[in-house]
């Protein structure tokens, strides 16, 4: 066990400076005011509007970096700071999210795969560890068995979250690239205004890598424990 807590330590370590970087780099863009004076709600309309889709709705949500896009009600979801800001951060994030409504669009596959894995995962994940734990233990008190395979299906699941969590790297990093060339294009940020949203972008993708890194590493370390333990 204590291989495990000093995996989940680090990851844990790496994650928490990822996320303070990424809410530093939205801090100090935030402060990078638009010179076409759009807020986030309007640049998310137009690229939505340049990309031939009518039928999703921008609407405001509450909290801070809690933005998203539905693909079950169309919808674009964007923070009230993202929503009513006229800044570098606010027009990445509010594009960001568009991406993922184009990606929806036009039917990308990796989306596709993600949306079906949704409903397994949302079940499967909170109870994963547990059943590898308990069938370890089950099987440490009564020998290889039923125990045996309490833990395998909770490596299973595990497994899955792992692949969920593979499979959002391509769909968060296309989302970021489709915005960014969207911004680029359109010439609706200068080039200074350009720069910041895509290293806010950056910061963004980095905290779903460290996420998959370490659903991969978590995987591996208890796929050992289940395996390695067997005679």
């Amino acid at each position: 066990m204590t291989g495990y807590y000093i995996i989940i330590g680090a990851i844990a370590l790496v994650s928490w400076l990822v996320s303070a970087r990424l809410k530093s780099k939205f801090q100090h863009y935030s402060k990078v005011h638009l010179q076409n004076g759009m807020s986030g709600a309007e640049i998310a309309e137009k690229m939505l509007a340049d990309n031939g889709i009518h039928d999703v709705k921008v609407v405001s949500t509450a909290g801070m970096l809690t933005d998203h896009y539905n693909p079950k009600n169309k919808t674009v979801n964007l923070s009230e700071g993202v929503y009513h800001q006229r800044n570098a951060a606010a027009a990445a994030v509010a594009a960001h999210e568009c991406g993922h409504a184009v990606q929806h669009a036009k039917s990308y596959q990796w989306l596709t795969m993600r949306s079906k894995l949704v409903p397994m995962v949302s079940i499967t994940s909170g109870m994963s560890t547990w059943l590898v734990f308990g069938g370890l233990i089950l099987g440490a008190a009564a020998g290889v068995g039923m125990g045996y395979w309490i833990a395998v299906a909770g490596l299973a699941m595990m497994a899955l979250a792992t692949l969920f969590s593979f499979v959002t790297l391509p769909v968060e990093y296309d989302a970021s690239n489709r915005a960014l060339v969207w911004l680029k294009r359109t010439g609706m940020v200068t080039s200074q205004e350009y720069k910041g949203a895509e290293d806010a972008l950056k910061w963004a993708a980095r905290t779903y890598l460290v996420a998959a890194i370490g659903a991969l590493a978590t995987l591996v370390y208890w796929g050992l424990q289940v395996f390695g333990g067997r005679d």
